[in-house]
């Protein structure tokens, strides 16, 4: 299916799977807006995307930031939520509330701002990018599974509060991003060979792969209020000890 003549904004698509969103989109032929906060990111992300890609710098944890974006005179067919950030991963008993609720500052209050704001220049389908840790059962992730949980709970009274205008969300697993950067290699490379041992596909997840699940959602006229797990089978009931 061509894209031609439609316009993508992508919040949050400098790296990752923002920016592997934003050149499957291009690749058909949209028009794509990709924004972070960080502008040789967001340039060089631009650059290796082969077709009609535009890099803006905005914080979409600033309202102010966020309102004078779309204060301008430009419409988008689809809009990707693809912001994140924050802490709130470790063991309950020692998990740190006030990173937590960073957390839920960088990433469950810009994508509900985001959204709002965009919806007089709005016209077809919007795209929540959470996280499968709001289903799954993980030691460790009460916080995480908190700040994605809310927002896909939200999902389905949306999408039928803002029709026509479709909403969902894509819920990946753990994917090989930038996101992980902060871990060292060493202890990162230790926690993919686990994750991948864990799931029913044996290995961890590439950023393309919740990226064509974004597309889908975006593209597909029928499909709306869903969460559409991308997750290589880390939520199913395997049996397992």
């Amino acid at each position: 299916m061509s894209l031609t003549g439609q316009r993508v904004l992508i919040m949050g698509g400098g790296s990752g799977i923002g920016a592997a969103a934003a050149a499957l989109f291009a690749a058909r032929g949209a028009e794509v807006v990709i924004t972070g906060r960080t502008p040789d990111r967001l340039d060089a992300a631009a650059a290796s995307i082969e077709g009609k890609v535009t890099a803006r710098r905005v914080d979409a944890a600033s309202e102010r930031e966020v309102a004078d974006f779309f204060a301008e005179d430009v419409s988008y067919d689809h809009l990707v939520l693809a912001v994140s950030g924050g802490s709130g991963a470790g063991p309950f008993a020692g998990l740190d509330l006030d990173a937590l609720r960073g957390a839920f500052e960088a990433k469950v209050f810009p994508q509900l701002r985001v959204l709002q704001a965009a919806l007089p220049r709005l016209t077809a389908s919007a795209t929540l990018v959470t996280a499968s840790s709001a289903r799954a059962a993980l030691p460790g992730t009460a916080g995480l599974a908190a700040v994605n949980g809310a927002l896909e709970a939200a999902v389905r009274p949306l999408a039928v509060e803002l029709a026509p205008l479709r909403v969902n969300a894509v819920s990946p697993g753990v994917i090989d991003t930038p996101w992980w950067d902060a871990v060292p290699a060493e202890r990162r490379a230790a926690m993919f060979a686990a994750s991948a041992a864990a799931l029913p596909v044996g290995r961890v997840g590439r950023p393309e792969e919740p990226a064509e699940a974004i597309v889908f959602a975006a593209t597909n006229g029928f499909v709306t209020g869903q969460v559409i797990e991308v997750n290589g089978g880390l939520t199913l009931p395997t049996g397992r000890p």
